[in-house]
């Protein structure tokens, strides 16, 4: 609620509390000056004093409850308004937070269900492997034969050259 309607209600309340005041004012004398002129009996106008009295009383409680009641949800809303607000805002981030780890979490998934495809590829990959080094393996072997076949003799090993000695 905006001050500017906070202010008109009061106004609009304080209005019609201070017209029901004075028309159970005006109500209490009128039914005094009736009964009085009635009754001329002193113990009777007591007694219609007590209830006039009682009925302006009323009046006045039931004229200021709805304001008091007002004021109650207004003070009630005031106090209660901040702590609601800062729980709404922790909310929204504990929400935004949580959507984070949802992502997170189905990108993991999707990743091991990924790896779980892949399978497939891995032993490709593993025979491919294994066909490699099976034909390195004929290679040496054959590499090995041939060597054995034709051995050269062993040249004698040539010294390296040596740097000139520079010796003043």
């Amino acid at each position: 609620m905006t001050t500017k309607i906070r202010k008109k209600l009061a106004t609009n309340s304080l209005r019609s509390l201070t017209q029901i005041n004075s028309l159970a004012v005006a109500l209490h004398h009128q039914w005094l000056f009736v009964i009085a002129r009635i009754m001329e009996d002193q113990e009777m106008q007591l007694k219609v004093k007590r209830v006039t009295d009682k009925f302006t009383e009323s009046m006045y409680v039931l004229a200021n409850e709805p304001s008091v009641a007002l004021y109650r949800l207004q003070e009630h809303v005031r106090r209660s308004l901040p702590e609601l607000v800062q729980h709404k805002t922790d909310m929204q981030s504990w929400e935004e937070q949580s959507q984070g780890a949802i992502y997170t979490v189905e990108y993991a998934c999707s990743a091991v269900k990924s790896m779980t495809n892949s399978s497939l590829y891995f032993k490709s990959i593993d025979s491919l492997l294994r066909q490699a080094i099976s034909m390195k393996e004929q290679i040496s072997n054959s590499q090995g034969r041939s060597l054995c076949d034709v051995t050269p003799s062993p040249s004698p090993p040539v010294p390296a050259p040596h740097p000139p000695s520079t010796s003043s």
